[in-house]
This record gives C-alpha cells, sequence and structure tokens, in this order.
C-alpha cells in the first residue's frame, strides 16, 4: 500500500488538499482533508493523473510506421518518462502493404501504455494533406478499413477523414459506432463538416491545422465543431503551431471538457536539432520546429507535458489545462473507467510535481491488460 499527499486534481477539475492511497496496481480511495493536515512540502506539491496523448507519430529518435518492436516500446518509455502514461500510436499516409505492416508491429507490442492506434490517412482530402504522402490517399473505404483493423487487432481507436471526400459520410454513418471517426486534414466547409458531426464524426483533428480556415462568413470545420456540443477538439499547444492568443480563445469556445491537448510528436521528440523522419518523409528540426524541404510544419518535437506547461504559460488556468491533457482524452478513447481521473478503481497511473509543475515522480500501473 502506497499513500500520497497533496494538492489533488478531483473529478471535479479542481485542486484540493487529500490523500490518495494506492493498493496494488488500483487507486484504493480518495479522500479531501483540510491544509492542517498537510506539511509544508505536501501542501506545495500536486497530484494528477498520468497524462493520455492520443496522437504520437515517435519520440526518442523512432518513428512509428518504421520501428521495430523495440523501438516502440522505446517511445513508451521516453513518453512516461515524461509522464505520459497513456498513449496512442498514429500512422501516417502509406501504400496499403505498409500500413499493414505498422499495424502489425503495433500489435506485437501489446504494451499496457498503448491504448489504441490512430490512424491518420489514407482518408484524408489532398488539398489539406500537409505533411502526409499525397500519392497514397484513397477515397474512404469500409472494406479497406475492416482489413486494416484485423491487422491492429482491434486496436484502432481513431480514424482521421475528410468529409468531403467521395464515401466518407456514408463511412461515417455506417461504422460510427465501431470508430471515432475525427475531421482532419480537410477542405470541408461549414454544411459538409456540420453533416459529419450529425453522422457521427466526434472529433476533430489538430483544429486549425490543415483544415479550411475559420473565417467569420465561412466559419468550416471549426465553427461547425463549435456548434456540436458533443464534439472534441485537438490543439498542439506547443506554441509554434497555434499562436497563443488562438489556443486561449479556443478553450473559451470550446472550454476544457472539450478540448484534447496533444503533442502530434515526431520521432525528433527528445532528441537534438538534425534530420529526422515522419513517415516516407524527412524532416529537419530545429529549434523545436519540423519541417519538411518545402517548409511545411510537419508533427512536433515537444511531448504532452511540455505541451501542458506551454499551454500554461500561455495563461490558460492549470485546472483546465490539466483535464485537457488527462480526462478529456481519456473519454475520446473510451478509456475513462480506467485512465485520465484519481478515483478509487481507475489505474493507478499518477504524477507528482512540485508548485511549479515540474515533474517529480511518475507512479505507472504496469500491469493493465490492453483489451
Amino acid at each position: 500500500m502506497q499513500e500520497l499527499r497533496g494538492q489533488i486534481f478531483t473529478s471535479e477539475g479542481k485542486f484540493e488538499p487529500g490523500i490518495i492511497t494506492v493498493v496494488g496496481d488500483k487507486i484504493d480511495s480518495v479522500e479531501m482533508c483540510n491544509a492542517s493536515q498537510l506539511d509544508d512540502y505536501e501542501s506545495d506539491r500536486y497530484i494528477i493523473p498520468g497524462l493520455v496523448d492520443i496522437h504520437i507519430h515517435g519520440a526518442n529518435g523512432h518513428d512509428v510506421c518504421s520501428s521495430t518492436p523495440d523501438g516502440l516500446r522505446s517511445i513508451v518509455a521516453y513518453e512516461k518518462e515524461h509522464g505520459v502514461t497513456s498513449i496512442c500510436l498514429a500512422t501516417m499516409t502509406l501504400e496499403e502493404n505498409d500500413l499493414h505492416k505498422v499495424l502489425h508491429s503495433i500489435a506485437e507490442v501489446n504494451h499496457p501504455n498503448i491504448k489504441g492506434v490512430y490512424l491518420e490517412g489514407p482518408f484524408i482530402s489532398a488539398k489539406k494533406c500537409g505533411a502526409q504522402a499525397a500519392e497514397y490517399i484513397v477515397d474512404p473505404d469500409i472494406e479497406l478499413l475492416n482489413r486494416l483493423q484485423v491487422s491492429a487487432k482491434g486496436m484502432i481507436k481513431i480514424v482521421v477523414i475528410a468529409p468531403e471526400t467521395p464515401g466518407a459520410l456514408n463511412l461515417i454513418k455506417k461504422s460510427g459506432n465501431d470508430f471515432v471517426f475525427s475531421v482532419g486534414h480537410t477542405d470541408a466547409d461549414y454544411v459538409t463538416a456540420s453533416r459529419a458531426f450529425e453522422l457521427g464524426a466526434k472529433h476533430v483533428t489538430h483544429l486549425y491545422n490543415a483544415m479550411s480556415s475559420f473565417g467569420h462568413r465561412s466559419p468550416g470545420v471549426v465553427g461547425a465543431a463549435a456548434d456540436k456540443s458533443r464534439v472534441t477538439v485537438e490543439l498542439i499547444a506547443d506554441g509554434i503551431h497555434i499562436h497563443p492568443s488562438v489556443v486561449k480563445s479556443t478553450f473559451k469556445i470550446f472550454e476544457a471538457d472539450r478540448v484534447c491537448l496533444v503533442s502530434d510528436s515526431t520521432e525528433a521528440a527528445g532528441m537534438p536539432n538534425g534530420d529526422y523522419v515522419l513517415g516516407n518523409k524527412r524532416i529537419h528540426v530545429s529549434n523545436k520546429w519540423a519541417l519538411l524541404e518545402d517548409g511545411t510544419l510537419a508533427g512536433s518535437a515537444s511531448n504532452l507535458y511540455d505541451c501542458m506547461q506551454s499551454a500554461i504559460k500561455m495563461g490558460i488556468p492549470k485546472e483546465h489545462v490539466v483535464k485537457a491533457c488527462t480526462d478529456t482524452p481519456a473519454k475520446v478513447i473510451g478509456m475513462e473507467n480506467k485512465v485520465g481521473s484519481l478515483l478509487p478503481g481507475r489505474n493507478a497511473d499518477i504524477l507528482i510535481m512540485d508548485h511549479d509543475f515540474k515533474l517529480e515522480q511518475v507512479i505507472q500501473c504496469e500491469d493493465d491488460i490492453l483489451g
């Protein structure tokens, strides 16, 4: 049994003095207490759930699309070291046979921290492909998606889709209960995006990036998502992808229970400046900027913990930021009963930080089996 004392992030989204008891690999109890029951050190530290990053392409010198199982385990180890205890590994737009190989490799690892696969392509728009390989883009196809799911052994959780492409709305309608469809890499207008959400799409991939712009007469995907209260959106709050003013405005529009901070990290996360890969593309990284040869932004060189700290420095309340890194993304992938909150029965994935949100300790449940 282990007892943790400090300012606990509660299920109500607040920090309150309390005591967490851990038994085995689970949280046994959470009790709030008077501040006088904590010593000075305990009163000055924060306790939050392990972070949940649902959009990771790589880290620590390893790319998801080209890594061996050992390379994928290295990504997991890096993320855990930086407080990210639940992840979804993201693929890129590749030829079908290559996608099968990537998915087989992920399924082979079967690591408890890997909660699923984020299929970013091939069902996207060539007009907004960003760092994706346009030559491998195909129209949404339920048979292809099901074949990929077989290779992934059921691990595909999120499927990025451009709703304006032929067959996209039909796929969302037919398979919306089997996958989380995320509108992204899309040139869809407000009407088309709204229809996708009405048919069952529930999420938006890296809001603002690689999509129709948010204009006062043409609100596009952003406006459509804002109008649908059950739709969640991703933000890359690394200080590069989105201006701090827009990050703050987005939290006001969507509120913390609809915002997921993600890293969208490449293999350059945790590595020095230099040349790296993202899927089948070469990228150059300098001072956290990850760019293709033509200057296109290509993922990030940050981890989610860095993004959490960055968002707090932008002036967003820390309570809102923590929720966007834990509870909200856990709900997106249907794992809220296991991770993302500090409640009895949840996995003992816990971070302890000092008063400046500097990470001091990662307590990680190792025994949960991915189901």
